[in-house]
């Protein structure tokens, strides 16, 4: 059974950085793909961007150029590096973990709360 488990969330203001972690264990950590979702309040659940098990990356195009993904195969570790940050940036963040072999994400951490200030 994968769990996932995401750090470093927190209050910023408008142009700062942050980096979130997340832990995975249970599995084969290269056998998956790894996402970042984010869910603002009253809006649904979206894709920021996704890391393949050979390091391809997808970033959503609000995004795109400000946050970088990374994964870390000898620590079971995917980072999110958030970059120039802004207000509708706000929103939990949640891990996803998805099987290469399988087309949707099965395994969700707990998410982590990122706020951002004007």
């Amino acid at each position: 059974q994968v769990e996932l488990a995401e750090y470093g969330g927190g209050l910023v203001q408008a142009g700062d950085s942050l980096r979130l972690s997340c832990a995975f264990t249970g599995r084969t950590f290269s056998s998956y793909v790894m996402g970042w979702f984010r869910q603002a309040p009253g809006k649904e659940r979206e894709l920021v961007a996704f890391i393949t098990a050979g390091s391809s990356t997808y970033e959503e195009d609000s995004v795109k150029g400000r946050f970088t993904l990374s994964r870390d195969n000898a620590r079971n570790t995917v980072y999110l590096q958030m970059n120039s940050l802004k207000p509708e940036d706000t929103a939990i963040y949640y891990c996803a973990a998805r099987d290469i072999r399988l087309p949707t994400y099965d395994y969700w951490g707990q998410g982590t709360q990122v706020t951002v200030s004007s």
